[in-house]
């Protein structure tokens, strides 16, 4: 901040691959807890001359706020938003949807955070071998085999994405399995974030006044190439 150095606690378990640059813009946010060992938290990051979102902490209320007001054409309707639902005495996914308007049937949901882009612009997911992502999926593809309704939305925390591409050879075995997901019938919805960034915001804000910076707002295109 200005020019004095601070050490920022990062909600993000990726490698953050392609993000950190030195000398890059960020924007950090004060801690609730004024006992907290770190008293600030990194919020977004501005590599290569975009706001990129890296506290994978908000993915989930992002998608909340989005499935609460009807953004996420796909998952619309559902009247009944249960967060953290646990499907075995090891794993719990991040929504299940239930009590459709038009009577659909429920639907489990897994939540990623993206921030990873490659050189034509296409969002990528991880950005580093994801164990515990791979074992989402393969719940994700025993659950649609079983003849339950399932879905992963990827959400990609920054604006310069044409789309989103499944080819990855950070994690083959995530590829492998996302492609088995498609196949077998579980919804991908990769949806771009919009946002808004003011100077002030830079400067550092509290915490519910950065959350109020990003917003989920549209579906890209998936490339299975």
């Amino acid at each position: 901040m200005g020019d004095e150095i601070v050490t920022t606690h990062t909600p993000n378990t990726g490698s953050m691959k392609g993000l950190l640059h030195e000398g890059s813009l960020a924007i950090i946010s004060p801690a609730k807890n004024p006992d907290r060992k770190l008293k600030f938290t990194l919020e977004l990051l501005k590599p290569n001359g975009h706001w990129v979102g890296v506290n994978t902490s908000l993915t989930n209320h992002l998608v909340h706020e989005a499935l609460q007001s009807g953004w996420i054409e796909e998952l619309k309707g559902y009247r009944s938003i249960k967060p953290e639902m646990k499907i075995s005495k090891e794993t719990r996914l991040d929504f299940f949807l239930s009590d459709h308007c038009h009577n659909h049937e429920d639907c489990y949901v897994e939540v990623k955070n993206v921030t990873l882009i490659n050189s034509e612009n296409e969002a990528l997911f991880p950005d580093s071998v994801s164990t515990r992502g791979q074992k989402h999926l393969q719940e994700l593809i025993d659950l649609k085999l079983a003849g339950k309704n399932a879905a992963i939305i990827f959400v990609i925390q920054r604006m310069d994405v044409t789309g989103f591409q499944v080819s990855n050879p950070i994690d083959p075995e995530y590829e492998r399995l996302l492609r088995k997901a498609h196949d077998v019938g579980v919804v991908i919805l990769p949806y771009r974030c919009h946002i808004e960034v003011s100077t002030e915001d830079s400067l550092g804000n509290s915490h519910r006044k950065i959350k109020g910076l990003i917003k989920i707002s549209q579906k890209v295109k998936i490339n299975f190439k």
